[in-house]
């Protein structure tokens, strides 16, 4: 398994990773991660939905040796200066920071814009001028569109249907352009419904699992959009810290230049993740157990299934998901629990 030899090596050769959004929910993950390995890291972020606490999250977490290789610098990828010197010097790219969300950029989708095509045209241009060994990119299942296939393959590509995905899919064009203008190596991933510890549950724009354990502990109700059939690929974040290393390291060229499906190949509809959280969720509180879900109208933009064909990413990264969707839920849960009672706390 290339990920065990991967985790192997990079002890025995550290590098300098930029990870831009360090400082979200899973630009924190990967920095946590490259420290764990040994590795040096830059961490760059303007705050604008990354949280101070989850940097203090994580230097608890890796402790005061590992934190002594990890180098904080706040900025705007929206400001080519600000991507030229969190890049100098540095190996590996592994670019997180953006606007997610399909609502906010239907509500705004200027800031999307700005933030997903020209910060991502400024970190580009920025990790070309420093030449850079690896550039690894977020990119989202949101650019399948209205394609209907099932599974996704990376080739079948549909029309848009929000600024977010267009954001997205604009990232995949320039990464190609930059390869055949600069002979610039990138690779682009596309992750499917990524979960987590530090994965921010308050806000209008609230990930789908953190959002209803908040609600399920606060008993506030929880709601589903439309019929709750609607289904998704589901995929804890240590997978996609996984695809993101080996797809830097990556050494044989046809495995550069092209996007990836980072997920776990299945498909679990909204009805059956209400009913796994509230499962999980009762051996602690017997009282959920009963709970319903409430059903509303379905949300502009949303795609009605989501799954993907990870065969690309196995084949030519040697990915391989280390945790299904229960796993990733039984490990995450104490994060989860933890931060609400630090929030009822504070």
């Amino acid at each position: 398994m290339r990920w065990t030899q991967l985790k192997t090596l990079l002890p025995q050769q550290p590098r300098r990773w930029l990870v831009t959004g360090a400082a979200g929910f899973i630009g924190s993950n990967l920095v946590e991660t490259l420290l764990g390995l040994g590795q040096s890291v830059v961490g760059f972020d303007d705050f604008s939905t990354g949280k101070r606490k989850n940097l203090e999250q994580l230097r608890q977490v890796v402790g005061a040796e590992a934190w002594k290789r990890f180098l904080f610098l706040e900025g705007s990828i929206t400001s080519l200066g600000d991507c030229h010197r969190a890049c100098g010097g540095v190996d590996y790219v592994l670019h997180q920071a953006a606007l997610g969300s399909v609502p906010r950029s239907i509500e705004n989708p200027l800031a999307t814009h700005e933030a997903n095509v020209s910060g991502f045209m400024n970190m580009l241009l920025a990790a070309r001028d420093a030449k850079v060994q690896g550039f690894v990119y977020a990119s989202s299942s949101a650019v399948y569109g209205d394609h209907p296939a099932l599974p996704k393959v990376e080739g079948n590509i549909g029309e848009s249907l929000s600024p977010y995905a267009a954001s997205k899919y604009m990232d995949e064009l320039y990464a190609q352009v930059f390869a055949r203008c600069y002979g610039f190596r990138s690779t682009g991933l596309r992750y499917f419904n990524v979960f987590g510890p530090r994965q921010d549950p308050e806000g209008a724009y609230a990930a789908v699992i953190p959002k209803w354990i908040a609600a399920l502990l606060q008993g506030e109700p929880v709601h589903i959009n439309g019929d709750g059939e609607t289904s998704r690929d589901f995929c804890f974040v240590v997978n996609v810290v996984q695809a993101n290393l080996l797809a830097a390291t990556a050494t044989d060229p046809q495995a550069w230049n092209r996007a990836y499906n980072v997920a776990l190949g299945g498909r679990t509809t909204l009805n059956q993740l209400f009913d796994q959280l509230r499962t999980l969720l009762s051996v602690e509180r017997p009282e959920l157990a009963s709970v319903k879900p409430c059903y509303r109208d379905f949300r502009a933009g949303d795609v009605r299934h989501s799954q993907a064909d990870i065969s690309a990413a196995q084949t030519l990264l040697g990915y391989a998901a280390t945790h299904t969707l229960e796993q990733g839920l039984r490990v995450a849960l104490p994060w989860y629990l933890q931060d609400w009672a630090a929030s009822r706390r504070a």
